[in-house]
């Protein structure tokens, strides 16, 4: 008997973006001792095995029909999107703080329809072309160096690395785009997590560090971040994320889904103490209306 909660698909959504926040926050923590592609490496691995399990516990199975096309297409998705997107990730938060990776978040959405454009043929409408300016206005009143306790070098590298991140997990997402009302989400998240295993492992192979960053793995007081963040963020967040899309509207829920930078910010101010501006409160909110007013603006213009 499957009982029906009230409302239980925008509460799965809203604790999405909850659990995805928090997941961040612990990735911050986890970066202070944990070298970026480790914690990648460590997270794409716990998620990997616990993906599996709960795809056949909802009658999945490994056994998806696809073309070796699509197959290379879905490995390659995540070499991008979480191989080295990902890391790129790490690397800006470590620099840049929880608070203002939120901002530069934003510029995921804006991607994503960019590339839509160019790749797929699909449309910008005005009101999405007034999404993107907010979003980049948020991203550049955010990264104002007044008010900035971040040096000048890890302000550019961090808004670099962060931008780059999101570049990659756009195309990650918009190679695929056509495959993901075709294939099952579980199964295409492990395929692609997978992908990205293989990258991390190429890149530390040849990384001339690799020792250093070995040894930044080594179980410790840290690892009660590492295992949290990586359970959180990685997969409790996706499962919350396929309940809330299935018992609500996807527009509802990707309203909600992206109330995570909201929280992303609060939780830095509070957790991490990280300093908080007028100019990041501004970028937030800018960035979070531009990114509902791009998401949200498709039919319209």
């Amino acid at each position: 008997m499957i009982v029906s909660i009230p409302y239980q698909g925008e509460v799965f959504s809203l604790l999405t973006a909850v659990v995805w926040a928090w997941g961040v926050i612990l990735f911050k923590k986890s970066g202070e001792t944990v070298h970026p592609i480790a914690l990648n490496f460590f997270k794409n691995i716990l998620a990997s095995l616990l993906i599996l399990p709960t795809m056949y516990a909802f009658g999945g199975t490994l056994d998806v029909p696809v073309s070796a096309k699509e197959y290379l297409l879905i490995l390659a998705s995540g070499a991008l999107g979480i191989g080295i997107a990902d890391t790129l990730f790490f690397k800006s938060l470590n620099l840049l703080g929880a608070g203002l990776s939120a901002v530069i978040d934003c510029l995921y959405s804006p991607c994503v329809i960019g590339l839509s454009v160019l790749w797929l043929g699909e449309r910008l409408t005005f009101f999405q072309g007034i999404g993107v300016v907010m979003i980049v206005s948020a991203v550049l009143t955010a990264a104002s160096r007044k008010g900035n306790q971040i040096s000048r070098e890890n302000l550019r590298l961090g808004i670099l690395y962060g931008a780059l991140a999101i570049s990659l997990m756009a195309v990650g997402i918009v190679i695929v785009k056509p495959l993901l009302n075709q294939l099952p989400v579980l199964w295409l998240s492990e395929v692609r997590l997978t992908g990205g295993l293989i990258t991390l492992s190429i890149m530390l192979a040849l990384h001339p560090e690799r020792r250093s960053i070995l040894s930044s793995f080594t179980p410790g007081k840290d690892w009660k971040y590492l295992l949290s963040g990586s359970f959180l963020g990685t997969y409790l967040a996706l499962v919350l994320w396929l309940a809330g899309m299935k018992f609500t509207q996807v527009s509802i829920a990707a309203a909600l889904n992206q109330t995570s930078n909201i929280f992303i910010f609060i939780f830095a101010a509070v957790f991490l103490h990280e300093a908080v501006s007028l100019q990041r409160v501004i970028g937030i909110f800018l960035g979070v209306a531009g990114t509902l007013l791009v998401t949200f603006a498709g039919g319209q213009g």
